[in-house]
């Protein structure tokens, strides 16, 4: 894939503050993640494969493994965002990356979104989602699909859902993770 639009030119960091009926003192702004951020987002991946069944992983990936997914999926030009505090803090992300490895599947991408146990339920999941959309649909992507468990994800299913992602399937006892099955739901969001 060629270099899209997203990756020649990086805007500057969008501030955002809260809705009104959150408390004023929730500011982030948006941006593209670098290298230099992925030690921070690893260790954010790493709470959720530890305590949560929310991803399939079992074992935190090494930085170096995380580090080679992200120059793949820069070179084949899929966003990967993140929210950050004013004093630089880590508060969550947002990436896309290839949905399956075949060239045909080149105008789809998998979205993944992940935020610090701090940020939740502040607006900061919407407005990370909403960026990446905008993102994806800037670097030519046609189709969007989110991956979701189906049990401990409400939330997740809730915020694509407000986003215009509909369902598309369910795959039920797929994952097995800390003793139990746990199956997925796979909803969609076309971005022509």
């Amino acid at each position: 894939m060629l270099e899209s639009e997203y990756q020649k030119r990086r805007r500057p960091p969008r501030d955002k503050t809260a809705p009104a009926s959150e408390p004023a003192t929730f500011q982030y702004s948006i941006r593209p993640a670098t290298e230099e951020d992925l030690p921070g987002i690893l260790q954010l991946y790493r709470h959720y494969v530890r305590n949560s069944a929310v991803t399939f992983d079992e074992k935190p990936p090494t930085l170096r493994k995380f580090r080679a997914q992200f120059a793949h999926n820069t070179k084949l030009g899929f966003p990967f965002l993140l929210a950050e505090s004013p004093n630089g803090d880590l508060l969550g992300y947002a990436r896309a990356q290839l949905f399956r490895d075949k060239s045909a599947f080149r105008h789809t991408a998998e979205s993944t979104i992940y935020l610090g146990p701090a940020s939740t339920g502040r607006g900061l999941g919407k407005a990370l989602l909403t960026a990446l959309i905008d993102a994806c649909r800037e670097a030519g992507m046609k189709e969007m699909i989110a991956v979701i468990a189906d049990s401990g994800a409400d939330a997740s299913l809730a915020l694509h859902k407000s986003l215009g992602f509909t369902e598309s399937g369910r795959m039920g006892k797929v994952g097995f993770k800390f003793g139990r099955w746990i199956g997925i739901v796979m909803m969609q969001k076309s971005l022509r």
